[in-house]
């Protein structure tokens, strides 16, 4: 039933694919004439890999059945706001100027400072015929406190319904429904099914237009408050044990070298979470099953793109660390993309290099829409075409984080576990100057500390246990450092892609 259902649809976990024919509706006997696909976009809160897997999440497991999926996808800052101002414009945080949660460098204050709110995916899909809904978490800053000078409608959405900060809580949550400001309180409010009820409304209103929407849950993101109906699943789950949980690095980098092994207590905290991280994402699963059938319902399957991915990853227990997400390492930056639909080959997987700033122009390339504004990142749509090696293609992500410093009013404040200030690029790449062999690594650059700097090489050490940055010989190091300077350097498409490309 399933793989009739969505045959023809695609399901894009941060990625897109190409154009479809008009469809009918349900809902509309006579509707406009189309001229692109709908699109889905969910996007989830601090998502690791480790939560997909079909115990907790089988739909969107599913999807990568039915789909493609990125095994080498990116975020360019492993932290909310910073990652979502890059979702949303196209741009590395160098050039959203977003690099924390908090004024004066990040949050929604800064967006808005930068004025970013209308270089938007959604202006380009509105001015391009589409309705458009963001629903859930927009930026951290937004909203606080609720107020009609502090929660304005940006430009390019049609539709509005954005909580802000009690919606970390999942029950007793204000928001921002089309300008009404809405509190949402007691058990048959969680946050999660709020957000699904808006979805599907939206979708049954829209059929017959073209209509692009984002769902932004803040599930799983601590305190990770799972649904009524899921409190007591998995009563016996522990956070996973890979080669790297509790153990210390060799050569550490200073912020890291203190940290002792996590002791009984700690670990269970760390079990404790999972468990509910895992009872989280399981809203979230229904939310995909139940977008899924609605557009079936509405006979838009076929014309319609689904997107499902996170802003960043998340690490519990690896490297000594207990919780967080804004280190160089894969727990945190490598996350889902995931993508089914008209013209992606099923089942299949994508190792090319792709990165959140992609997306903007995917969806927009999608639409066959287009932008006035200066982006950094590059259309995934040829990944997503029959043939699967599309050249060329860049070989270099990068990343770019500031620390370590953080607000007390900061969601994501860890003091153990913020790395300071780095920037980074995660390379993939089958010849690279000065190497004898491919290079599947990281290499790190710190701020502070001169010549401090991290390598790990995940080809031969995936759990990221040894640095061997020491290691390398000059001209290696040299070649990673030029490769990193380039990229972080980089102000357009076609500079970036350019700097993407060190071979």
């Amino acid at each position: 039933m399933r793989q009739a259902l969505w045959g023809a649809v695609v399901v894009v976990v941060l990625a897109a694919a190409c154009s479809s024919s008009g469809g009918s509706s349900s809902s509309e006997t006579t509707a406009p004439e189309r001229h692109g696909p709908n699109i889905v976009f969910v996007l989830t809160d601090d998502l690791s890999w480790d939560l997909i897997n079909e115990h907790f999440a089988p739909h969107i497991v599913e999807l990568e059945r039915l789909g493609a999926t990125f095994d080498h996808y990116f975020v360019a800052d492993s932290l909310c706001c910073p990652s979502r101002a890059t979702i949303f414009t196209g741009l590395f945080p160098h050039d959203t100027k977003v690099t924390t949660n908090q004024p004066p460098d990040g949050g929604f204050p800064k967006f808005q400072k930068e004025k970013l709110d209308g270089k938007t995916f959604a202006v380009g899909l509105h001015a391009a015929g589409y309705e458009t809904s963001l629903l859930g978490k927009y930026l951290n800053g937004y909203g606080d406190p609720p107020g009609k000078t502090t929660s304005p409608v940006p430009p390019g959405w049609s539709d509005w319904h954005v909580s802000n900060g009690t919606g970390y809580a999942e029950f007793d949550f204000w928001q921002n429904d089309n300008g009404t400001f809405n509190t949402y309180k007691g058990q048959d409010h969680y946050g999660v099914d709020v957000l699904n009820d808006d979805a599907q409304a939206f979708i049954k209103k829209s059929a017959g237009k073209q209509f692009a929407i984002e769902v932004a849950t803040f599930a799983p993101h601590a305190p990770y408050t799972p649904a009524p109906r899921n409190a007591h699943d998995f009563p016996k789950l522990r956070a996973p044990r890979d080669p790297s949980f509790n153990t210390r690095n060799t050569n550490p980098p200073a912020w890291l070298a203190d940290h002792q092994k996590l002791g009984p207590a700690r670990i269970a905290g760390i079990n404790g979470a999972f468990r509910m991280r895992a009872q989280a994402v399981e809203a979230v699963d229904k939310l995909v099953a139940d977008t899924e059938a609605t557009l079936a319902a509405e006979h838009l399957t076929d014309d319609t793109y689904f997107v499902f991915s996170s802003d960043n990853g998340y690490h519990l227990g690896q490297h000594q660390l207990q919780r967080g997400k804004q280190t160089a390492f894969e727990t945190d930056i490598r996350v889902p993309l995931i993508v089914a639909g008209p013209g992606v080959p099923v089942g299949r997987t994508i190792h090319q290099v792709a990165q959140n700033v992609d997306l903007l122009p995917t969806f927009l390339d999608m639409a066959h829409a287009h932008t006035s504004d200066p982006v950094d990142g590059h259309s995934l749509l040829p990944l997503l075409q029959t043939d699967p090696d599309p050249s060329p293609w860049r070989t270099a992500a990068l990343v770019e984080h500031n620390g370590a410093d953080m607000s007390p009013n900061d969601p994501d404040r860890d003091d153990r576990g913020n790395p300071t200030t780095y920037q980074a690029i995660r390379i993939a790449a089958p010849h690279l100057p000065g190497f004898t062999r491919p290079v599947e690594a990281v290499w790190v650059e710190y701020q502070d500390k001169a010549e401090e700097t991290e390598y790990y090489d995940i080809a031969r050490d995936p759990y990221e246990r040894q640095n061997i940055a020491g290691k390398l010989t000059s001209a290696q190091r040299a070649e990673l450092h030029k490769i990193l300077v380039a990229l972080t350097n980089c102000h357009d498409a076609s500079a970036c892609w350019t700097a993407g490309h060190p071979e």
